[in-house]
């Protein structure tokens, strides 16, 4: 770097504009393109802020000119010049500084790059004629560069060159709005008289519904560390410390089966309060996620709307609804007692259920064909149902294949229940297993909403899911369907009575926006004996309880004040708040699908010296 280059202060390449025309400016970045037009030379310098064009003339000096002929893309540059307005017939107006460029005086080659694995530059933000000419790159793989371009290259190999990826303006703008949001979140919170204090990662192993990740340790042999799931004990021993109100950005490691969405370790923002209700968690989260989808230039309004777990696993067939398509689950079962309909004789008279949604609008859409041969013999049975009926309502009359099934007076009650108008299509699904009939007519409800384009982008549908149940029954046994912590709704049934401790409620909630659970949180049990029976009637043992949450237990005998909180997946708010199609592409440095880092090669294997020292041996997994 030159003396000239550290002694004038830098000019960052998207704040350049007309503004500064005949100001003297350094560049410092990128060159994302290079053209060569013979007797001058034209390169986009990048840089975090944006890019600017560049023009190089052999007239203002010939060494520098020749310098610059040796320019490919990504290598770092540091450029002195003037900022000139461009002629009239050559104004880019693709890029905001589109109509000026800077004439070069000097310029510095301050590294080299190898020909990347695919293209770096987003050319659809320039004028395509204009940056359609890298001699460099058109030399290079162009199979890969093509691509790039069209936004295919394979996900591995952008992990894999993470580092490259991340140059490209449209990574680093989630990147930047990611950290916007954040600021956003921090300054609500301290709004509101929080305070950000850290807890442990190295911790111990509990049970949190998800497999721990383990840490041995070296100096304590035949012991193990856990990454926290979630900070959830030391926030409540933070509570009962007296912090009042604590917050934290923090990470959290789940070792779960894969899933095409998940991360083994993702980001939350935790809170805990004391001396605090569900309303004022409500009205706090409302007001932040406000901010927060504000910094991405979108509108939530709250209150937002309430629906109970009962409601929404009634209506919408799922405990995380998606409210904007409409089309509610409604129940039409006691319409049709005794129809000449067999399929639902049979079901109705097995004490089973029948519910209909209705789609506005698309019947003139929607052939028999694709709503018999596709939906109700193929797309239906692979969301777990037997069968769907369907009919259309045109000219004032349903129209199917099984409508002379139904008297006039059936037909017509079930036109009123669910407001059937012309052009509306009626689906139903029967089964004898009432929760079957949910999930399966609430698959196929957002399916059909997805398929039709109901669900447009850029619109946002928060609700607050509440009075979820307190247990639930896995594999024959009671386990709690959050985590051990949360507050009943109501008084502790014993532990022979499996319908009473189902039926029970907790003051838990999750918030969902657009069917995805962005947080969820509950108000704590803070009594040591409700706390201590909660762990009986979750099977643990005296021993179990002492050995896992002795210190917990402990420390709710010195005053524990009543409290609650939430935690709200960062990753996920950002990618709903960004439309981003993955979370992957808001995450710095994510995993892949298979839970692989790429450009790391992580997890990966370890010498056996470091294993001695861990007082660990490896031994075959047994052949099934």
């Amino acid at each position: 770097m030159s003396e000239k280059t550290r002694i004038q202060a830098r000019t960052y390449c998207g704040n350049v504009s007309r503004s500064l025309l005949n100001s003297p400016v350094l560049l410092q970045g990128w060159v994302d393109t290079v053209r060569d037009h013979g007797h001058l030379l034209f390169a986009h310098i990048r840089d975090i802020s944006g890019l600017v064009q560049v023009v190089f003339d052999p007239e203002t000096d010939a060494a520098t000119y020749a310098l610059a002929q040796s320019l490919r893309s990504e290598f770092v540059v540091a450029i002195h010049g003037t900022v000139i307005a461009r002629t009239p017939e050559n104004v880019n107006p693709h890029i905001p500084n589109g109509d000026i460029e800077v004439a070069v005086t000097h310029l510095d080659l301050l590294s080299k790059a190898k020909t990347p694995p695919f293209m770096i530059s987003e050319k659809d933000i320039v004028n395509a004629s204009e940056a359609d000419t890298d001699p460099i790159a058109e030399n290079q793989d162009s199979t890969n560069s093509k691509q790039a371009a069209a936004g295919k290259v394979d996900e591995d190999i952008r992990l894999r060159y993470r580092y490259l990826d991340i140059r490209r303006p449209s990574i680093q703008k989630n990147l930047i709005a990611r950290s916007k949001m954040a600021r956003a979140m921090r300054e609500v919170l301290y709004t509101h008289d929080f305070h950000e204090v850290e807890t442990p990662v190295l911790t111990k192993s509990t049970p949190e519904g998800a497999r721990d990740y383990l840490v041995p340790s070296r100096v304590h042999e035949g012991k193990f560390y856990a990454l926290p799931q979630s900070p959830q004990l030391f926030k409540q021993l933070l509570m009962i410390g007296g912090m009042d109100r604590y917050f934290q950005i923090v990470k959290c490691f789940r070792d779960e089966d894969l899933r095409p969405n998940r991360q083994p370790e993702f980001t939350q923002l935790d809170m805990e309060l004391s001396f605090v209700d569900e309303e004022t968690i409500y009205k706090l989260i409302e007001e932040l996620l406000e901010s927060v989808f504000k910094v991405a230039g979108h509108t939530l309004t709250g209150p937002f709307p309430r629906i109970t777990y009962d409601e929404a696993m009634e209506s919408y067939g799922s405990d995380a609804p998606d409210l904007r398509p409409g089309m509610p689950l409604t129940e039409v079962t006691d319409l049709l007692p005794n129809s000449g309909y067999k399929i639902f004789n049979m079901i109705v008279e097995k004490g089973g259920c029948i519910k209909a949604i209705c789609l506005k609008n698309q019947a003139d859409v929607l052939s028999k064909n694709v709503l018999q041969n596709e939906f109700a013999m193929k797309t239906i049975q692979k969301m777990g149902g037997k069968g769907l009926t369907w009919m259309k309502y045109e000219d004032n009359e349903f129209q199917s294949n099984i409508v002379q099934f139904f008297t006039p007076e059936e037909l017509g009650a079930i036109k009123d229940r669910l407001g059937i108008e012309n052009g509306d299509v009626l689906f139903m699904v029967a089964d004898t297993n009432r929760r079957t009939v949910n999930e399966v007519l609430g698959r196929f409800r957002v399916f059909i909403a997805e398929r039709q384009g109901l669900l447009k982008s850029n619109v946002f549908a928060p609700c607050w899911v509440t009075d979820f149940p307190l247990f639930e029954l896995k594999d024959g046994a009671i386990h709690s369907m959050h985590h051990p912590f949360t507050q009943p709704n109501g008084p502790l049934p014993e532990a022979g009575d499996s319908a009473g401790l189902l039926a029970l409620k907790a003051r838990a909630y999750d918030v969902v926006v657009n069917g995805q659970e962005l947080g969820g949180g509950s108000i704590r049990i803070h009594d040591s004996a409700t706390q201590h029976k909660v762990f009986e009637l979750l099977g643990l043992s005296q021993d179990d309880i002492k050995q896992k949450f002795g210190f917990f237990q402990t420390a709710f005998q010195y005053g524990a004040p009543p409290h609650g909180g939430l935690a709200l997946g960062l990753d996920r708010l950002v990618a709903m708040a960004l439309e981003t199609e993955s979370i992957r592409e808001v995450i710095p440095f994510p995993k892949n699908r298979a839970a692989i880092c790429p450009l790391t090669e992580a997890p990966s294997e370890v010498g056996s010296d470091q294993l001695t020292e861990l007082h660990l041996k490896l031994t075959p997994r047994p052949e099934v």
